[in-house]
């Protein structure tokens, strides 16, 4: 199996606009959820693409730069700290991918996405588990994403420098739980998550 092989069948089946769709950021404890939808080029294929997790930092850099550059169609949409408390993660999730979908310059044809049922959509989909591994068009999306979410928190970490975004990108390490303890509960953090939610309650106790 190629990274390409649902995008070839879609195209063999008269599919001319392919989206992939991908999230990241469901675990961090602060900073945004933030999904890409992308529609790359068939005649313009990117070597190397998989899940942005497999991948390191400069080579996700790289791919981001040329997927951008190569793609029909790109867009990237911020769920914000406030609203995931308010409608939680896996809702923000298929908020952020819908959004991107639709706010593409170019309507897709079909859709693919990483394990998130879209029926809200009046396209074709599919839902693919581990998507970001077996189609080059969620890995895409998965790519961009992941690092504009990694430069947001880089400029965080220069706003809140004692918190390290820049290094743990929010998600619960021991270095941040720490930082977390010691510098307190920011607007940036999720205030739903565990480790955040008993940090103000057990503030809330101190202060009565």
């Amino acid at each position: 199996m190629t990274m390409y092989d649902f995008e070839n069948d879609l195209l063999s089946k008269g599919h001319k606009y392919i989206a992939g769709c991908d999230e990241v950021g469901r675990g961090p404890l602060a900073g945004p959820l933030v999904a890409a939808a992308v529609i790359l080029d068939p005649l313009n294929k990117i070597e190397g693409l998989n899940d942005s997790k497999k991948l390191s930092e400069k080579k996700r850099i790289i791919l981001s730069k040329e997927i951008i550059e190569k793609a029909i169609a790109y867009q990237i949409t911020y769920i914000y700290p406030k609203e995931i408390d308010k409608i939680n993660v896996y809702q923000a999730s298929k908020k952020a991918m819908i959004i991107s979908i639709n706010a593409l310059s170019v309507t897709p044809t079909f859709v693919l996405s990483d394990a998130m049922p879209l029926k809200e959509i009046d396209i074709p989909y599919l839902s693919i588990i581990k998507g970001d591994s077996k189609s080059a068009s969620i890995a895409a999306a998965s790519i961009i994403a992941k690092v504009e979410r990694d430069n947001y928190m880089i400029e965080l970490s220069n706003k809140y420098p004692e918190y390290g975004f820049d290094k743990h990108k929010g998600y619960p390490t021991k270095m941040h739980l720490e930082a977390l303890k010691k510098y307190g509960v920011l607007d940036v953090y999720r205030k739903s998550y565990k480790p955040v939610n008993d940090l103000i309650n057990e503030q809330m106790k101190i202060d009565l």
